[in-house]
C-alpha cells in the first residue's frame, strides 16, 4: 500500500509537470481538444452597433465541453475595454480614405511598446484582430464583424520586437461557427489577416507571410469530430467538411486554452505550425475598399503582405500568430 501510494504521488506530479507545460506553451505530449455540441448561450447580444452601414451582429457566448470545462465563443476578447485602433476605413466612424496619401499619421497617437524607434502598422483583419507587440495590448479591432474596416496604429519600440496577433473570425450560430449566408442557415464563413508595418521612414520592416506562426484554438462547425487529425501541435482540420447546410445545430467544435503568456516575447512559439497563406481571391476582397483603397500598401511589389491564417480559412475560429522582427 506504501508503494501504491507513492507510485500515485508520483504520477500526480508528473500530470501537474504535464499541465504546467502544456500551459506555458512547452512541448506537450497529448494535444487532445475539448469538444462541444450545439449551440452556445448567449451571453452579449451585440457587441457593437453600427450606425448608417449595412452590419452584423457580434453576439459573444459560453458553452460547457464534454470535460466540463466553460468555452467563451467566438473568443474571449479585450474589445469592451481596450483601446480601439485607429481607423484607416470604417464606414461605422464615417472614415472613408480612398487611398493611404490622405491619412494624417500625425493624428495617429503613437504607443509605447518599450523603445525609440516609430512604426506604423496597416492592418486588414476577417473579422477581428487584437495586437500586441511586446506583451502589450495595442489596440483591438473597431468592428467585431462587419462592415470590413481597416486599421492603423503607431507605436514605439526597439528591435529585435514581437508581434502577437490574436484573430477572431466571428459567428452568427455561436458555438456553431457559422453564420447566416447565401439563404444557408448554417453557413462557415472564412478568415484572413493581413498586415504591414513600416519604420519612420516608410520602410516596410515585416509583412504578413508564412514566415509568422500560426495556432489554431477553436474549430467549428465539425460535423464528425474524428475528421480533425492531431499530431504534435498541429491542429489539422483540412478533411473535415466545410459544406452549408440549413441545420448544423447538433454539430460539434474543438477548443483549446490559450496558453496565458502567448503574447510575450519569450514565449516558445517554435512547435506551433508555420502560418498559410492565402491570395487575395481566396480571401475575397475585391469588392472591399477597406482593402483595396490600400492596395499599395497591402499589396506592394516591392514588400507583396499576404493573407495568412491556419491552414484552414474556413473552420479556425481562433488563430493567434505570432513573429519576431530582427
Amino acid at each position: 500500500m506504501i508503494v501504491f501510494s507513492i507510485w500515485k504521488s508520483v504520477e500526480a506530479v508528473a500530470f501537474a509537470l504535464a499541465m504546467t507545460i502544456a500551459l506555458s506553451g512547452g512541448v506537450q505530449a497529448q494535444d487532445t481538444p475539448s469538444f462541444t455540441t450545439g449551440p452556445a448561450k448567449t451571453t452579449n447580444p451585440d457587441l457593437f452597433a453600427c450606425h448608417g452601414a449595412r452590419a452584423r451582429v457580434s453576439p459573444v457566448g459560453t458553452i460547457r465541453s464534454d470535460d466540463g470545462r466553460l468555452w467563451v465563443v467566438p473568443a474571449d476578447t479585450y474589445f469592451q475595454t481596450a483601446t480601439k485602433a485607429a481607423d484607416l476605413y470604417n464606414q461605422c466612424s464615417g472614415v472613408r480614405l480612398r487611398q493611404l496619401s490622405e491619412l494624417d499619421l500625425k493624428k495617429i497617437p503613437v504607443i509605447d511598446a518599450g523603445g525609440e524607434e516609430t512604426f506604423t502598422a496597416y492592418i486588414f483583419a476577417d473579422n477581428y484582430f487584437e495586437l500586441y507587440v511586446n506583451g502589450k495590448l495595442l489596440g483591438v479591432d473597431a468592428i467585431p464583424f462587419t462592415p470590413f474596416n481597416s486599421s492603423v496604429v503607431r507605436f514605439k519600440a526597439n528591435r529585435p520586437f514581437t508581434i502577437a496577433v490574436m484573430g477572431v473570425d466571428w459567428e452568427e450560430n455561436l458555438g456553431l461557427g457559422s453564420e447566416r449566408n447565401r439563404r444557408v442557415a448554417y453557413h462557415p464563413g472564412d478568415a484572413g489577416f493581413v498586415a504591414v508595418i513600416k519604420d519612420e521612414k516608410g520602410r516596410t520592416v515585416a509583412a504578413t507571410d508564412k514566415s509568422w506562426r500560426a495556432q489554431t484554438f477553436y474549430t467549428a462547425p465539425l460535423n464528425d469530430r474524428s475528421c480533425l487529425k492531431l499530431e504534435g501541435l498541429v491542429r489539422d482540420s483540412s478533411q473535415c467538411a466545410t459544406a452549408s447546410v440549413q441545420d448544423g445545430s447538433a454539430f460539434s467544435a474543438a477548443h483549446w486554452p490559450m496558453p496565458s503568456n502567448w503574447f510575450a516575447p519569450g514565449f516558445d512559439d517554435s512547435a506551433w505550425p508555420l502560418a498559410t497563406v492565402f491570395s487575395n481571391d481566396t480571401v475575397g476582397v475585391d469588392n472591399k475598399p477597406a482593402f483595396m483603397n490600400f492596395r499599395d500598401v497591402f499589396d506592394d511589389p516591392a514588400a507583396d503582405a499576404q493573407f495568412i491564417w491556419s491552414s484552414n480559412l474556413i473552420l479556425d475560429n481562433l488563430v493567434l500568430m505570432r513573429r519576431t522582427v530582427e
